[in-house]
């Protein structure tokens, strides 16, 4: 795949997914999107005959819509990855993140206020990373802004995690969700060079609760962001919360993106 694919992260339409999910995959085809980035279809404690059955049935109903998957977000548990490789598997994909801290087993987001909490927590994604690679697999993590939060001694969670994360690990960098931390997403990628695969694009005013806007009316900088980024394989938008229509925003993402000559669809 070219760098600077266009995809979205299904997250987006969430809501309409679980109405019609044929309906709504084939909306988002029609708006000219042909890729996606699944979220999570179970947690990490999901039976694995579940799991590889959404896995097939989200895959049946994405070759009727004829979109592809660029990569997933996936839960980790303690001990086998079988359920997170056989899902990949399934969707068509070789990467994988993990979107949220309570999504690895053991963890939650107050696992990255402590030092031995980024540890463990570094340590578990680790190892996940080493069993998905063997399967072809490439594990990465997703940022929120909550990385940002002040260990004791000063030091960001973010940069601990990233210290103690193998090399192999990939980043997801949401740039959206790196601004309302404070951080320049500019500054984000170039910390994490080569490792960022790919950004989840969104704009809006970079405060934690406050809607989302279309790509180029916010303080979000994409622009300089994918600069930054040229590598990126993957630019996926993103909606999280909003107080437009979804489809409206996607469709004005996508043609931002696509005019900005950084994307490519």
């Amino acid at each position: 795949m070219r760098p600077g694919t266009l995809a979205v992260q299904l997250y987006s339409v969430i809501d309409a997914l679980g109405a019609d999910r044929p309906g709504t995959l084939a909306r988002l085809a029609g708006l000219g999107f042909r890729y996606v980035e699944p979220f999570a279809l179970g947690l990490w404690n999901t039976p694995p005959d579940e799991l590889a059955a959404s896995a097939r049935a989200l895959r049946v109903d994405l070759d009727e819509a004829g979109l592809g998957v660029g990569s997933a977000h996936i839960a980790v548990s303690a001990d086998s990855q079988a359920s997170a490789i056989e899902t990949c598997r399934i969707l068509g994909t070789d990467t994988a993140f993990v979107p949220i801290p309570w999504l690895v087993e053991g963890f939650d987001e107050r696992s990255l206020e402590t030092h031995d909490g980024v540890r463990a927590f570094a340590g578990r994604l680790n190892a996940a990373a080493r069993q998905l690679a063997g399967a072809g697999i490439r594990l990465g993590y997703h940022n929120h802004h909550f990385e940002w939060a002040r260990l004791p001694g000063g030091a960001h969670a973010f940069d601990l995690l990233w210290d103690l994360l193998d090399p192999e690990i990939l980043a997801e960098v949401d740039v959206y969700w790196a601004a309302v931390a404070g951080q320049d997403p500019v500054d984000v990628l170039e910390r994490l060079g080569q490792r960022a695969v790919t950004a989840h694009l969104k704009d809006g005013p970079a405060a934690l609760d406050a809607p989302q806007t279309p790509i180029g009316t916010g303080d979000i900088d994409i622009p300089a962001a994918l600069r930054a980024g040229s590598h990126l394989r993957w630019h996926i938008t993103e909606i999280d919360r909003t107080e437009a229509d979804r489809f409206e925003l996607l469709a004005a993402n996508r043609e931002a993106l696509l005019a900005g000559g950084l994307t490519i669809s």
